[in-house]
Formats: C-alpha cells, sequence, structure tokens
C-alpha cells in the first residue's frame, strides 16, 4: 500500500503515519481492517501486530498480511512487556472503551510513545446538533444514539486535563478535520483530535 492509497482510503491516518519512524515496532490497538499497519508494514518499513476482536475485521487485517491478535484489549494488555513497541496506536478506538484510564495506562507502558485519536465531541456540527435536542450524527460519529458502540464522549481539552491526571507528556496535540490540521479554534473546528504521548519520567 502506497501513501497515495492510504491518503485516499483515510486521510486522517495519512496524517498520523508522518508521526511512526520508519522500521519501527509498532502495535495498533483497534487496528480495525488493517490498512494503518499494512501501509506501514509496506511503505516504511515497520513491523508489529494488530488487535483486533471482530472475526471480519480479523480476516480483512489478516489478508492484507497483517499479523493480528484477536483480543478483547478492553481486558488490558497484559500479554506485552514494558516498552514491547516503539509505538503503540489506539486510532479512533478509545471512545469505545470502558476504562478508559486504565487502558491509557497500559497503552504507554508497552509502548515508549502513543499516538491516540477519538471524535472531538466539541466539534461545532455537534454542538449544533445538541442545540437542537438531538445526539450529535457525524463522519467522525456515524452512529445513531442507539446503536453506537461509542460509550465515551470526549473533547481536546476534556483528553488534555486526563492525560496530566494519568501521568501523561503530551508530545503532539491537533486537531483534524478531513485530514487536515486546524489551526484556529481547534477544539471548535477540529472534528478529530489526535495526541502524541508518552509516559512522564519517573512515573
Amino acid at each position: 500500500m502506497t501513501f497515495d492509497d492510504l491518503k485516499t482510503a483515510r486521510p486522517d491516518l495519512a496524517f498520523i503515519a508522518h508521526w511512526v519512524q520508519p522500521g519501527t515496532h509498532v502495535l495498533d490497538v483497534g487496528c480495525g481492517d488493517g490498512v494503518m499497519m499494512d501501509y506501514l508494514q509496506s511503505d516504511k518499513g515497520c513491523s508489529g501486530y494488530g488487535l483486533e476482536l471482530d472475526d471480519g475485521r480479523v480476516l480483512a487485517s489478516t489478508q492484507r498480511g497483517v499479523r493480528v491478535i484477536q483480543q478483547d484489549f478492553e481486558n488490558g494488555l497484559g500479554i506485552f512487556g514494558d516498552n514491547s513497541f516503539d509505538t503503540v496506536l489506539c486510532l479512533s478506538s478509545l471512545q469505545m472503551m470502558q476504562h478508559v484510564e486504565a487502558l491509557l495506562r497500559d497503552i504507554v507502558r508497552v509502548g515508549k510513545e502513543a499516538i491516540v485519536s477519538f471524535p472531538n465531541f466539541a466539534y461545532w456540527p455537534h454542538r449544533v446538533a445538541l442545540l437542537k435536542g438531538r445526539m450529535p450524527v457525524s463522519k467522525t460519529l456515524p452512529y445513531q444514539w442507539y446503536d453506537t458502540p461509542n460509550v465515551r464522549c470526549a473533547t481536546i481539552e476534556d483528553f488534555l486535563e486526563l492525560a496530566e491526571e494519568v501521568g501523561l507528556d503530551v508530545l503532539e496535540c491537533v486537531a483534524l478535520a478531513e485530514g487536515r490540521i486546524v489551526g484556529f479554534l481547534p477544539n471548535l473546528r477540529g472534528e478529530l483530535a489526535v495526541f502524541r504521548l508518552r509516559k512522564k519520567n519517573g512515573r
């Protein structure tokens, strides 16, 4: 898979891929159909694994040549030792977790760095929907309230506060819209929040 293929399929992943160094060892938590690991392996020479629970997505990842471990990562990452990976990805999966704080601690335990993304609930169309008395539905939150797998709603400011509480250094934080960085009023105009994190020294 080339960068252009990835950018066409998922502009957000194309941006995030720039943060992953070539030749590094990567864990993709909630890898979905494996498109990100496919790109990282084929174009950047990375190695690693995807974690996924859904049968169909595990099959899709395997067909792409991605090594997948079928596991409910809600139960933690205990099968991996400390600093087993250079980078741990958790992309648009965190909002589906019951125990976000525990998973974040585990992600930065097994990875020297982590990249996390999630739909920004403070995105202005979401605010407009709430003002109209409706739950938001958008590209990043594409489900109706009654069938959504998302159990957590967070904003960029919420996550910055949580990262501090959990003992994480925020190396970079951006808001994306259509895969492009939003510089002005990011918490209002960004549909996807993306954080690059690591554990604070001594924590």
